[in-house]
């Protein structure tokens, strides 16, 4: 009896090897789990850097080496999903130097990434991925389907993301380039520069510079309250723009011979500079503000913008 426990307990052992494991402090890291029957990865990484590859094997692995500081490493399997997370006892954490891993795993997969000050590197993902940090940057290349990128401090710089893409940070940069599809970005005090095919954007700054440089876009809605907008884009034919302005300026650039109905409005003090044909904005009658409505060609599209005390400037 005793020799089929021990058995037994060997045998449990061998297998609790294969869907998880366990990596202590200051280790250095070298690990695999089969991915075939999973769907899904979370990863928590409370600082240092993540470094997550797509690629076209059913297996995940991991390697690196933890933070002294750490507790253990969590890799193993449940249900349908993989758990990564770095352990840290305590508050620890907040103090760390960070650990560092390279986590290669199936491309088609979903991705959640949650963090304190980990820096992120996103690359080949096609399942949708959702990552957060409060202080780290994050890149990213060759994401597809729903993307979520934020960060409070940090900056976010991408290329080449395709689907449904959200990209956010409080006081860090956006940097967007070559993305298609629906286009989401946000931010507080950061600057945003864009060079998006996306066909659907939404921009909202507070305060900081945002620069567009957009192709064939059917829908593109910005509004900011003290910061500058340069939007260079290609308004499709019964396409949307509209445009909102406290004290920032908003410069928007056409293509040539664009095809839109205009209604540009200024509450206060705001200038509306018309550079598309000769039509001129017309001052309030009673009180400040003026406004402007003139149309191009058949009026296909509809652009509106307003402001308060910002000038509102419209060119091909």
């Amino acid at each position: 009896m005793n020799r089929f426990i021990s058995a037994l307990s060997h045998s449990l052992l061998l297998s609790g090897l294969l869907i998880g494991s366990q990596v202590l402090a200051n280790e250095k890291i070298s690990q695999q789990l089969p991915a075939d029957e999973v769907s899904s990865i979370s990863i928590e990484n409370q600082s240092g850097t993540i470094n997550l590859i797509g690629w076209n094997k059913d297996t995940v692995a991991i390697s690196g080496q933890l933070d002294e500081k750490a507790e253990e490493l969590i890799f193993e399997q449940r249900g349908a999903q993989i758990i990564i997370k770095v352990e840290y006892p305590n508050m620890e954490r907040w103090t760390s130097s960070g650990t560092n891993l390279v986590i290669k795993a199936p491309k088609g997969l979903r991705f959640d990434l949650g963090s304190i000050s980990s820096d992120f590197s996103l690359t080949n993902l096609h399942g949708g991925v959702e990552a957060k940090t409060v202080s780290g940057d994050i890149d990213g290349d060759e994401l597809t389907e729903q993307i979520e990128l934020s960060t409070i401090s940090g900056n976010v710089t991408t290329k080449n993301l395709a689907g449904k893409v959200s990209l956010s940070s409080v006081s860090g940069d956006i940097l967007d380039n070559n993305s298609n599809g629906r286009l989401q970005l946000q931010s507080v005090s950061g600057e945003v520069d864009v060079n998006s095919k996306a066909t659907e954007v939404f921009v909202n700054n507070v305060s900081g510079r945002t620069k567009l440089k957009l192709d064939e876009v059917l829908e593109l809605r910005m509004s900011t309250v003290s910061g500058d907008v340069d939007a260079k884009l290609h308004l499709k034919d019964k396409g949307l723009l509209k445009a909102s302005s406290v004290s920032g300026d908003v410069e928007l650039t056409f293509q040539k011979n664009v095809d839109a109905n205009f209604r540009l409005k200024s509450n206060v003090g705001g200038d509306l500079i018309n550079k598309l044909t000769d039509d001129e904005a017309k001052e309030a009658k009673y009180g400040p503000g003026a406004k402007l409505y003139f149309q191009t060609g058949q009026g296909s599209a509809s652009v509106s913008a307003n402001s308060v005390s910002g000038n509102i400037v419209v060119k091909d």
